[in-house]
């Protein structure tokens, strides 16, 4: 797999940083077309953004043979996100907070607590064949 493939409201990206571009449109899209304010666009975007990175990244580790899932749907009136690796999976006790004195100038680590508090729930489903991530905000 080489670039993206779109359909409905998932989105199936090639384990690559280049593709995030393709994943911030795809997300704003279906927001506007949820009607999501514009003034919380950029914390859902940046969110997803971020649990996007960290699949390509730490879960996919930018396997060429692996893909990440992009799936929105609105719930009433809460957006839902789940984005999906096809990693070893991990631990999400095990993330450190950035906010501790050791880790305060850390230059990694601050991804998922900024997604926490951009975001109204996170949940981690970790297992053998990847990681789900689903992250939900309210819209209206």
């Amino acid at each position: 797999m080489d670039k993206p493939i779109i359909s409905g409201d998932t989105i199936i990206i090639p384990s690559s940083q280049k593709h995030l571009v393709d994943v911030d449109l795809f997300i704003e899209t279906a927001l506007r077309r949820f009607g999501t304010p514009e003034a919380l666009i950029p914390d859902i975007a940046i969110s997803v953004s971020e649990i996007v990175n960290n699949a390509v990244m730490h879960g996919n580790k930018q396997a060429g043979d692996k893909v990440v899932t992009v799936q929105i749907t609105r719930e009433n009136n809460t957006v839902l996100i789940s984005v999906t690796d096809q990693g070893s999976g991990f631990d999400p006790s095990e993330i450190e907070s950035p906010i501790e004195n050791e880790n305060l100038l850390k230059a990694v680590g601050r991804g998922i607590f900024i997604v926490r508090s951009f975001m109204d729930t996170v949940e981690f489903r970790p297992g053998p064949d990847g990681t789900t991530v689903i992250i939900g905000k309210a819209i209206a």
